[in-house]
């Protein structure tokens, strides 16, 4: 086996090898790199290129597991929103949700007000509260309905979840691991019946060279492909992939500053849109996911009809279709099978499986990943000494105090990073690209810093330019080019070979027009 030059630079053993980068993987590499360890992540796509870039990207407590009597899952989930609230300023933020009430329909007034105050006892601050209808069509002129008496008003968070894990990879690359997007495990190292190490493909690499590397033991963390390094032979549960879908409207056809949710009519399922970086994110489905297309999930056309039915059911002097949509997208949850009908009641906890040499991991939900972490590690650690997780300790540095555009910048970069950012760029370069948050700047230091290797890593993930913005932010592609190709190291063709598959792989996957 010959090395390209990215595997050449890996050490030849680790303590812990990680196999996926989603915000699980990410999760577990902070909190081993932690112990002391020496950690290699690898992922076969781009870091949270899956399911962690495609949920719904909402830090919340689990509100409806109220409902179905997993107080445990929303004890645990309301306890890491507000860690993550504390320790991730500009990345983590409150997000206000508004839940109408309306007349002869349920769930009613009592009944939400007695789960919401449940809900913040859970988090030690009662602020829930209750809202007329008149102050609710006030702060939010598009609740117009005549049947609506008022609005449960409460609090959760939401961020950006592709952020969330590459903040977690830089955080633990700074602290001594090492992380690498595209490349691949072909295969696991056995040594009798003990897992020993990992075959890693680059998958950036034409040449398709491969290295063995040693490792005391494995993590998979592949959520709902977790199962390909885990036959059923070690334990692993039954997986019900399922498919989330989503829209993105501009906001000034959707002009609402509060979260809104409410139940679709058809089947009592949870809604929402809410106000997310500088767009409107709408969704969300819940349903069973074709397994032969787990790469590339998108939205079918009956989910479309089934999103814009609850839109002009709650906002009905709003005439949007499909066609008004920025983009799309959709993320498959890796869901452990329960055995129940409805997908929508099946648990979101996580499951952990072993054999000999490997840990196994599935499941669970954006907001608890340290808690699914800290769980694999403890699972490890019975088979590898040093790996316990140490004391609970902030997952993420916390800067000094700051706001605006340098708060959202220290947030989603790291600390600091705003004043680094802009001893690089010039005063022009924090100009806000149209109607997005996003400034060049932002990008030319994702460019240099973050293991961007195809433009659509860039556009979609490090930042999401390409999903708040027209057409996928082609009219702006000029600027960017400009900005970022010189950090990136491309020549005009390989930057113009960039453009295309990035252009494509947009159509086919975010596009509304794509929807079929």
């Amino acid at each position: 086996m010959g090395a390209s030059h990215r595997l050449a630079g890996l050490a030849p053993h680790y303590d812990l090898v990680i196999i996926g980068g989603g915000i699980t993987g990410a999760g577990v590499l902070r909190e081993a790199v932690r112990t002391g360890a020496s950690v290699l992540l690898v992922e076969r796509h781009d870091f949270a290129s899956g399911t962690s870039s495609g949920s719904s990207k909402l830090v919340h407590g689990g509100l409806r597991y109220l409902q179905t009597g997993q107080w445990g899952l929303t004890l645990e989930s309301v306890r890491e929103r507000g860690r993550l609230l504390r320790e991730a300023p500009g990345l983590v933020e409150a997000q206000p949700f508004l839940m109408p009430v309306h007349r002869g329909a349920r769930p009613g007034r009592a009944l939400l007000q007695i789960g919401l105050f449940v809900y913040d006892l859970m988090a030690g601050r009662l602020a829930s509260r209750w809202l007329g209808a008149d102050e609710v069509r006030q702060i939010e002129p598009l609740l117009s309905d005549e049947t609506m008496l008022g609005a449960m008003r409460f609090i959760d968070a939401r961020t950006d979840d592709a952020r969330l894990v590459q903040r977690l990879i830089e955080e633990s690359r700074a602290s001594g691991a090492t992380a690498l997007n595209y490349a691949r495990v072909d295969d696991l190292v056995r040594t009798s019946d003990r897992v020993t190490g990992v075959v890693i493909r680059d998958a950036a690499d034409a040449s398709g060279e491969t290295r063995m590397i040693d490792a005391s033991i494995v993590v998979n963390a592949t959520g709902a492909g977790a199962r390909q390094f885990a036959p059923a032979t070690t334990g692993a549960p039954p997986l019900r992939p399922l498919r989330g879908s989503h829209f993105v409207f501009p906001r000034d056809r959707l002009p609402i500053t509060n979260a809104i949710s409410w139940l679709h009519p058809r089947d009592r399922r949870p809604v929402f849109a809410y106000p997310w970086e500088g767009a409107v994110l709408y969704g969300t489905t819940d349903l069973d996911h074709d397994t032969s297309a787990m790469d590339a999930p998108r939205m079918t056309a009956d989910e479309s009809v089934y999103l814009i039915e609850a839109l002009r059911l709650r906002f009905p002097d709003v005439t949007l279709s499909a066609g008004d949509a920025l983009s799309t997208y959709a993320g498959v949850r890796p869901v452990v099978a329960g055995g129940k009908d409805a997908p929508s009641a099946e648990s979101r906890e996580s499951a952990l499986w072993s054999a000999p040499g490997i840990v196994s991991v599935t499941g669970g939900k954006l907001t608890t990943f340290r808690v699914s972490a800290r769980q694999v590690l403890a699972q490890a650690a019975r088979q590898v000494a040093g790996l316990m997780p140490r004391a609970d300790s902030p997952l993420f540095e916390v800067g000094r105090r700051s706001e605006g555009q340098e708060r959202r910048l220290d947030g989603r970069l790291g600390p600091g990073a705003a004043m680094r950012v802009r001893r690089q760029g010039s005063p022009a370069s924090f100009a806000l690209l149209g109607d997005t948050p996003y400034c060049l700047a932002e990008l030319r230091w994702s460019a240099e810093h973050e293991q961007v290797v195809h433009l659509e890593d860039l556009l979609l993930r490090r930042t999401r330019i390409g999903l708040v913005s027209k057409d996928g932010a082609h009219a702006h592609l000029p600027a960017i080019r400009s900005a970022v190709q010189g950090a990136l190291g491309w020549d005009d063709a390989r930057w113009n070979a960039e453009e295309v598959a990035y252009l494509s792989t947009w159509q086919r996957q975010h596009s509304a027009s794509a929807i079929a």
